[in-house]
């Protein structure tokens, strides 16, 4: 318990918001994306080739994490993965919740001094 104790001190507190900066956010993002999109071309490739793969695990995962518009446009532009069912759902999926996050925490960061929400964080 101690351990969380320390993490939660106000010093960690403000070298994290230091360091988690809109700025910095969206850096991760970008580069996030630009390396998905290049799993996409990879992965493309080492089929052809009938080479090792990338998972469709590891493709889901990078996408999940923020990587779906570098998901999309790798699949348009390498024309990869756009026939397999089960991808495709699972990649709807995960663009459709993250959709509803951003609509979530665009709510909560407009609305949320209005709505009390404050309290629950």
């Amino acid at each position: 318990m101690d351990n969380l104790a320390a993490l939660a001190s106000p010093h960690n507190i403000a070298a994290a918001k230091a360091v988690v900066t809109p700025a910095n956010i969206a850096l991760a993002l970008i580069a996030l994306n630009f390396f998905t999109f290049a799993a996409f071309g990879i992965d493309k490739a080492r089929a052809e080739a009938g080479a090792w793969r990338i998972s469709e695990g590891t493709l889901l995962r990078m996408a999940f994490f923020g990587g779906t518009p570098g998901a999309y446009a790798g699949r348009a532009l390498f024309r990869h993965k756009t026939r397999k069912q089960p991808f495709c759902a699972n990649l709807h999926a995960i663009a459709v919740l993250q959709v509803i996050a951003g609509v979530l925490a665009l709510a909560y960061y407009r609305f949320g001094d209005a709505l009390e929400l404050g309290a629950l964080v």
